[in-house]
């Protein structure tokens, strides 16, 4: 009964209501829970996949969410994987979510890792 009500009560607070709306001419842009969340989830997982990888996006903390948010977008649509028990929040799949993020960091990682490899550095040691 207590897990019920308790289960009930979060849906509430949690449900998909607006929080703030930007209105500029005809566009309309409202940002609702599940779109804060959605952006949590994809940091999350963009953070953990370059700690994962041991190599780091260029933007920082922009370049982890839009690592997240292109690995939850690939393997829940373009490459719909399956793995049964992967946790959802908000329809956003966990597993799914940082796989996707792991392979696209460690993709970033081979394609750049051979320009950072042969860099002369800006300075001499000893001199």
């Amino acid at each position: 009964m207590f897990a019920s009500v308790t289960s009930a009560a979060i849906a509430a607070l949690t449900s998909d209501s607006p929080l703030f709306t930007i209105n500029i001419g005809d566009f309309h842009w409202t940002v609702t829970v599940g779109t804060v969340i959605y952006l949590i989830i994809a940091a999350i997982a963009g953070l953990l996949a370059e700690f994962i990888v041991g190599w780091r996006l260029p933007g920082g903390i922009i370049g982890a969410v839009i690592a997240g948010l292109i690995g939850i977008w690939l393997f829940t649509h373009v490459f719909p994987l399956t793995i049964s028990g992967d946790p959802t929040v908000y329809g956003v799949p966990i597993f799914r979510a940082l796989i996707g993020a792991i392979l696209l960091v460690f993709l970033w990682h081979l394609i750049t890792f051979g320009a950072w490899r042969h860099r002369r550095p800006y300075y001499r040691r000893g001199d």
